[in-house]
């Protein structure tokens, strides 16, 4: 039995997704090609992979078939990319937030590394704001920061927006209805999410304090889990064991934007890396 990588692709963004027309937004097809690419996998394998209805959702044979499907479509992803352009060679100096490091980039940079052994990644962790400078000093080849304005850089490429959460220990929601005064876990200035909490709450008026405070992605999520304070994420790097606070005393934020910077517009290498992070992205 043979897979076309089309057919895997829509699979997968479907499943992930959840919805056909999304799917075929992600794909660049129409929803009538997304659903005869799903057809034509359903009738190779002789199995149905979703229920069908207002949301997609997988049948038994399609969860099976999803662990699967990502493999098979990885492997041929790192093939092409290994044989396509075997001759790159040289060294990438890349700037990444330790959380985005930790919960978005790690695997991913782990399998560029594997697909071009030639190339050197060169990878540093740091705040938002010290590799937005650093970038500016040319210490870095590509970046990828939270960011307001990515249009004021030439090469630069916004990859995703998304609504910030007020994020806490599920059962904190009591005790804060009972504090007159805000407890934050924040990393400490320069950040860019400390920026827009303070800048929210002051708006408000609502009293706030920092009651931990730290660079390390970790050491922050660990304070928030033991119910020390709340903090302020993106809703897709909210780990399942903190929850997003609904409180009407808690004002809206505004939502962040993830940019990719990179320093020459024409470089083999760091095109390879950017077409390399939007794919998994």
């Amino acid at each position: 039995m043979n897979f076309d990588p089309l057919n895997l692709e829509c699979f997968l963004a479907v499943v992930e997704t959840g919805s056909v027309t999304k799917a075929a937004q992600r794909v660049f097809r129409t929803q009538s090609a997304v659903s005869q690419q799903i057809g034509k996998l359903e009738k190779a394998l002789g199995k149905p992979l979703f229920h069908r209805g207002k949301k997609f959702s997988l049948t038994t044979e399609g969860e099976i078939f999803y662990s699967y499907a990502q493999k098979i479509l990885n492997l041929h992803q790192e093939c092409v990319s290994r044989f396509k352009e075997p001759e790159l060679k040289g060294k990438i100096r890349f700037g990444i937030p330790e959380d985005f490091a930790t919960i978005l980039l790690a695997e991913v940079l782990a399998e560029f590394a594997h697909s071009h052994p030639h190339v050197l990644l060169n990878v540093e962790c740091d705040l938002t704001l010290h590799l937005l400078d650093r970038f500016k000093k040319n210490e870095f080849d590509m970046v990828l920061l939270k960011m307001s304005r990515p249009e004021d850089f030439p090469n630069s490429v916004d990859i995703w927006s998304e609504k910030l959460e007020w994020v806490g220990n599920p059962h904190i929601q009591v005790m804060l209805e009972e504090k007159k005064i805000l407890p934050l876990v924040l990393s400490p200035q320069p950040c860019v999410y400390y920026s827009r909490a303070i800048t929210t709450l002051e708006a408000a008026q609502i009293k706030w304090q920092i009651v931990f405070s730290s660079s390390s992605y970790a050491s922050k999520l660990a304070a928030v889990k033991a119910g020390l304070g709340i903090t302020v994420l993106p809703k897709r790097m909210i780990p399942n064991y903190l929850t997003v606070l609904n409180l009407s005393s808690l004002p809206s934020l505004d939502d962040t934007h993830i940019s990719l910077l990179k320093r020459e517009k024409d470089n083999p290498l760091l095109s390879c890396l950017e077409s390399f992070i939007l794919k998994k992205l």
